[in-house]
């Protein structure tokens, strides 16, 4: 089955030094643009992570510190990166939890203001999980009767993962060929930061998801206890959860009565 887009939507996936969001770089980006006619566009890099690939890691994706050398830094093909995903949705096997968080932290580490906002999120890893509980490969081979071939590859991921949702699509009845209702399936829960240290209430407010001010309002513990605001700019979170907070505390601040 087909996707039925009402906006361009892009499959994304990442290979990195490793699985830490905060810390770890991109090596090799692959990117998948369905528009909504249907035709496709790809974009896929190498990347110069500028930090060593542990050979551990480099034993799972097969791109060794000698494979990225030459190639260009995140920096460098930043804003190629955003203008290819500008005005899309966005989908992943795991996105929701590693590769748009990812990408978030390269976009704020090169300065680009990149609105992760405005975007849908699906994850076929999500639907798979709720409807099988298994991982891509046999994913691939449940849902496309296919083999995986070059697993840990971003493009034969993404390509995969691409064909994994449609075939979602044909064999769940229930699941409706729409990004938006995707994305509600795919969401874990309301998160407002990719990490989920900030979630919604059920009355949409922001609240703590973490430590000893899980479920009270952001706003609430900011007015309370300004220094844990300080404690989280300064502690080992991702950029983008910082860049959360400070946008809470300045709205706090312009909500604020003379």
């Amino acid at each position: 089955m087909e996707l039925k887009l009402k906006r361009p939507v892009v499959f994304l996936d990442l290979e990195t030094t490793g699985i830490n969001v905060s810390a770890d770089r991109i090596v090799e980006i692959s990117l998948l643009k369905i528009s909504t006619s249907g035709k496709e566009q790809w974009m896929t890099a190498r990347v110069n992570p500028e930090m060593p690939i542990p050979p551990k890691v480099t034993a799972i994706h097969g791109i060794s510190d000698s494979d990225v050398a030459d190639a260009p830094t995140f920096r460098e093909i930043a804003k190629n990166v955003a203008a290819f995903i500008e005005g899309c949705d966005l989908a992943g096997y795991n996105a929701v939890k590693f590769d748009i968080p990812v990408l978030a932290e390269e976009f704020l580490r090169a300065n680009i203001d990149f609105n992760f906002s405005k975007r849908r999120y699906v994850d076929p890893q999500v639907i798979f999980y709720k409807k099988e509980q298994r991982t891509l490969s046999a994913a691939y081979q449940f849902y496309c009767k296919k083999d995986l071939e070059n697993a840990h590859s971003a493009k034969a991921d993404t390509a995969a993962t691409y064909e994994v949702l449609k075939a979602q699509l044909d064999m769940y009845n229930d699941l409706e060929n729409d990004i938006e209702k995707l994305a509600l399936y795919s969401a874990f829960n309301n998160n407002v930061d990719f990490a989920g240290r900030i979630i919604l209430d059920e009355n949409g407010v922001e609240v703590f998801n973490f430590g000893r001010y899980k479920g009270k309002p952001v706003e609430v513990v900011f007015r309370e206890d300004p220094a844990y605001y300080s404690w989280m700019m300064n502690g080992d979170f991702p950029l983008y959860t910082k860049r959360v907070l400070t946008e809470i505390k300045l709205r706090a601040f312009g909500n604020k009565q003379p």
